[in-house]
């Protein structure tokens, strides 16, 4: 097993997998491979061979990874994206996205409820926005609307999504006023962006949200972002990746090797990665 990307910087990965293989009894590794762009080919193709589970991806060759497979999973070809392939016991790579699945779970445990009938508010509009969008059209969500800064990114991810589930789907910029008048109604509010792990700042108004909303940011390194702090001193729910994380990983070790109920021992091996303040183990 290989995590492909550039640049690697954390081993949340790593830690997880390697921890749910001794559990397992699996004699198999899971190693961070950061490549350049000319030598991602040339693993994937290795990848097709005996020796291997499959893949885990990650940016910026989610996409390339995809062209590479011999298939991709609906779900996977809906949102848009790849993160992980796995090896049929024919030799063919088929590739397929566990963060839409994984952010589901996570995300319905920090609500007490799920998805379903509930007004959704999602800051960002790239891939981690689309899984996000999926799972909840998915799950069958009454309402969706996604702000971004860039207002064509959040159209364009609305018209991708449109006909998913039965929910309207709308696009707006951040700082439109319609933005902030769907915050007053959401049920959840949703920061798909890098904004408090690499940019400054919040996507989103707490002070908002109505006192029922929970907010769930999917950036995990820190552990608590300025969104999280804010929505936690005004007693909201919140909660911030660290699950998500896990869940993905689960979904994908047992679609890797068959063997379920790996959540526990992941989330055990990861815990110490997750409070690490650095941010960077």
């Amino acid at each position: 097993m290989a995590l492909l990307g550039r640049p690697l910087r954390r081993r949340h990965s790593q830690v997880m997998h390697d921890a749910a293989f001794a559990a397992a009894g699996i004699d198999a590794r899971y190693e961070l491979l950061e490549l350049e762009p000319d030598e991602v080919e040339g693993v994937v193709r290795e990848a097709h061979g005996p020796g291997w589970l499959g893949l885990g991806v990650t940016a910026p060759y989610k996409q390339v990874v995809a062209g590479l497979c011999d298939g991709v999973d609906a779900d996977a070809t809906t949102i848009g994206a790849v993160n992980n392939a796995v090896r049929t016991a024919d030799g063919q790579l088929v590739g397929f996205n566990t963060d839409a699945p994984g952010f589901r779970a996570a995300v319905e445990a920090a609500m007490g409820r799920p998805l379903a009938g509930i007004d959704v508010v999602v800051a960002g509009a790239g891939g981690a926005a689309h899984a996000v969008v999926f799972a909840c059209l998915s799950a069958g969500a009454r309402r969706v609307t996604v702000g971004d800064r860039t207002v064509s990114r959040a159209n364009e991810l609305a018209r991708h999504f449109a006909g998913i589930g039965s929910a309207p789907v709308t696009g707006v910029a951040l700082d439109d006023p319609l933005f902030a008048a769907e915050l007053r109604s959401a049920d959840l509010a949703v920061n798909a962006t890098t904004v408090g792990m690499i940019d400054p700042g919040m996507t989103i108004e707490v002070d908002t949200l109505p006192a029922r909303a929970t907010v769930f940011d999917l950036v995990y390194v820190p552990a608590e972002t300025p969104l999280l702090r804010a929505a936690r001193a005004r007693g909201l729910r919140a909660a911030n990746g660290g699950e998500m994380l896990i869940q993905q990983a689960a979904i994908a070790f047992e679609r890797w090797t068959g063997m379920s109920g790996m959540a526990g021992v992941m989330r055990a091996a990861v815990a110490p990665l997750l409070a690490d303040a650095g941010g960077q183990a």
